[in-house]
């Protein structure tokens, strides 16, 4: 296993350091909920929240890209706790890498898996706060599919994403599932590395 992971890490330095890596920021709108299937009394909504990070962009053949990124996510969802409205906030650092094909007028798609690892849980209910970390399991699976647009000259572009979450991240809740479902909207900025 180590000498697996020794030979991919040297022919990615190789492709890296061939390829004319692209660097860039990026931020943007997250629109969250959870899907569920089990108890009936829970029904969670919709809620908004940020996402911002860091990208590479690597050439792998005319069009196409690899693209990982580290993004700090905000996620949850909102539900009625005791007839009051209570704030599920979730924090991840995801990790998705992107498999990403670029027309020439600057469209592209993309996808590819993404591993978050959950940073904290909180339930806010009437302006009063408890940590629910340990609710939760600490890593959380899912993929990423997603369209948008980069103009040539800028480095500036727009995207718009949906993490489909294929974890059940409830912990100790048998019966019932709960998995992340995320729409991101966002804005991005790249600039060449070389």
């Amino acid at each position: 296993m180590k000498k697996i992971c020794l030979v991919l890490f040297a022919l990615l330095s190789g492709v890296f350091a061939s390829a004319q890596v692209l660097l860039g920021v990026k931020a943007g709108l997250n629109l969250t909920t959870l899907s569920h299937s089990g108890s009936p009394n829970v029904n969670p909504a919709w809620k908004t929240s940020f996402n911002a990070g860091l990208l590479a962009s690597v050439p792998i053949s005319p069009g196409f890209y690899l693209q990982p990124e580290a993004m700090y996510s905000g996620q949850g969802f909102e539900q009625w706790v005791a007839s009051q409205s209570g704030h599920y906030e979730l924090g991840y650092l995801n990790i998705p890498v992107l498999f990403k094909y670029k027309h020439e007028t600057g469209l592209f798609a993309e996808t590819g898996p993404q591993i978050g690892f959950l940073l904290s849980a909180g339930l806010e209910v009437s302006g009063h706060s408890t940590s629910i970390k340990d609710e939760f399991v600490s890593t959380d699976f899912s993929w990423a599919f997603g369209l948008g647009y980069q103009f040539s000259k800028t480095g500036l572009g727009i995207d718009a994403r949906y993490n489909l979450g294929l974890t059940n991240i409830a912990k100790d809740d048998p019966g019932e599932t709960f998995k992340n479902c995320v729409f991101q909207l966002g804005l991005f900025y790249t600039l060449n590395f070389k």
